[in-house]
């Protein structure tokens, strides 16, 4: 854990957990979207004040974008770690159980804030969405190319277009993540990832 010092407008310096601020500050982003999220919001969730919340994390944006990259390396993403399975299957086997289990999760709010960031915020938050766009995009990349090996390596049949895979595994996971902000359950999120492994192409 990561402790920074910021002093309040009044008074004498005031410590707090980073990590722990920043994970509260996800959890209201979740909720409610960039847009949404208010500076008022931000700080009483994360029981700083405005002055300590601009030192420590930079501006709303910034600070969004840092809940980010936290909510990316949780113990519970499913994602990147899929990358490493061995198998093409297994991989995407991986990340669609994994999206099915971690979205709908009743621990903290559903669906996947890369998402619904990206689909909610206004014109005013260009910059947010086209980063979180661009961090869609990677994933996409990386899972193309981990799919690649998998042709080369004789783990996929070789007429497979591992970009279009790549793009409906995307499509499936964003779908996923909608359903559980609409309510979908984990037993529905997986009878979704079933039937897309079951149409998954194997040598």
């Amino acid at each position: 854990m990561s402790t920074g010092t910021c002093p309040p407008s009044v008074g004498r310096p005031r410590a707090f957990d980073m990590e722990k601020a920043l994970e509260k500050a996800l959890d209201v982003f979740w909720k409610k979207g960039y847009d949404g999220a208010s500076l008022s919001d931000l700080t009483e969730a994360m029981g700083i004040n405005k002055p300590s919340l601009y030192s420590a994390f930079g501006n709303k944006e910034q600070l969004f974008l840092k809940a980010i990259e936290l909510y990316e390396k949780r113990p519970c993403a499913f994602f990147y770690p899929a990358l490493q399975q061995p198998t093409a299957y297994q991989v995407a086997e991986h990340m669609l159980f994994g999206a099915a289990t971690s979205m709908a999760d009743t621990s903290h709010p559903h669906g996947c804030v890369v998402v619904q960031g990206a689909l909610s915020c206004s014109e005013a938050a260009e910059t947010v969405k086209a980063a979180l766009i661009a961090r869609r995009r990677n994933g996409e990349l990386a899972l193309r190319e981990r799919l690649e090996q998998a042709r080369e390596q004789g783990d996929l049949p070789t007429e497979v277009d591992t970009a279009v895979l790549a793009r409906y595994l995307g499509t499936v996971l964003q779908g996923m993540a909608i359903q559980a902000t609409n309510g979908a359950t984990p037993e529905e999120l997986k009878q979704v990832a079933q039937l897309t492994l079951d149409n998954f192409p194997r040598r």
